[in-house]
């Protein structure tokens, strides 16, 4: 089968394309012939500094597409199925092998590109907003990292659960279109004080719960605008930089601060019932899912490139 794989760590440039052995699928696989990738921001950081375990590793984490084959234990879906898989590596691929509990029912009427990228964004958005965030209807989000994937699903979720929502975001273009999906106030995260600005949106009360997908320095911003006993879930650093948290500030605050790693727990009963809920959503129009552009699987590098360089607004797609 093609594939886009790499032998060594490193950047784009390491991604090459062309043939490699087609994976097994065991008694509790799922095999997918894949009709779309989505580059999720972990694809990148993995390529850069995960270990290569044998002669290569294909990329990737997150596909659609319909199922060819399964194991004998599998219970979940059979051939002929449409969904999205989930596993550590190898969606960049013609076909992609996942464990029965990684496979996610896709409903009917629906491009499989625009829910390729579903399951990770969207989820991990739903469980830091009430598994982690503990949201309600009329508190204050302030989303730091905004027009990603994960960002334009939290906005909507939490827009769409009552909450009053402000953003972060880099270009005027980016928050204008984040305002069409339900943002309601938009800061400059690059140029702009987060904390003064998101202190005079709130009238100085500050927000209840931040969620943060970029960390570096301006994370302490982020933490100094919690009202007393506020939450703050760290998802993601998409600035390449560690967040310095300061105990001062938690203990004189009250705020309490939590970690998410999505993938972690994405197999469990309640997680999979939960992305089915949103892929329905997905599918009946309730939450939209921006596909930035859409690369060729045999222009991987160009398309790992285009992500980590552009930072552009939604999800990238690979077509095999």
């Amino acid at each position: 089968m093609k594939a886009a794989f790499y032998s060594e760590n490193g950047g784009p440039e390491v991604l090459r394309y062309g043939d490699v052995a087609e994976p097994i699928c065991g008694p509790e696989d799922v095999a997918i012939r894949v009709a779309a990738v989505s580059i999720e921001g972990g694809d990148l950081l993995h390529r850069r500094i995960t270990p290569v375990e044998g002669p290569y590793r294909v990329g990737g984490y997150q596909a659609a597409g319909i199922v060819t084959a399964v194991g004998a234990d599998v219970q979940t879906v059979r051939p002929g199925d449409r969904v999205v898989g989930f596993n550590w590596s190898g969606s960049h691929a013609e076909v992609f092998v996942v464990p029965q509990h990684f496979a996610y029912p896709v409903p009917e009427g629906i491009d499989l590109a625009n829910v390729a990228p579903v399951p990770v964004a969207f989820g991990t958005a739903h469980h830091a907003l009430f598994e982690y965030g503990g949201l309600k209807a009329g508190e204050t989000v302030l989303i730091h990292g905004a027009a990603g994937g994960v960002g334009i699903a939290l906005a909507q979720i939490a827009k769409w659960a009552g909450a009053r929502v402000i953003g972060t975001a880099s270009s005027a273009e980016k928050i204008g279109r984040l305002k069409d999906l339900g943002l309601d106030h938009a800061i400059d995260g690059r140029e702009s004080d987060i904390r003064a600005e998101a202190m005079a949106l709130t009238a100085g009360s500050g927000v209840d719960l931040a969620i943060d997908l970029v960390g570096g320095p301006k994370f302490a911003e982020v933490a100094a605008v919690m009202r007393p006993r506020g939450r703050v879930v760290l998802v993601g650093f998409a600035s390449g930089r560690q967040p310095v948290l300061d105990p001062a500030v938690i203990r004189q605050s009250g705020i309490s601060v939590t970690g998410l790693m999505f993938g972690k727990v994405m197999h469990l009963p309640a997680i999979r019932s939960m992305i089915s809920g949103l892929l329905e959503d997905v599918a009946a129009g309730t939450f939209v899912v921006p596909i930035e552009t859409q690369f060729p699987l045999s222009e991987a590098a160009a398309a790992h490139r285009h992500a980590e360089q552009n930072r552009p607004f939604g999800r990238i797609v690979l077509i095999p």
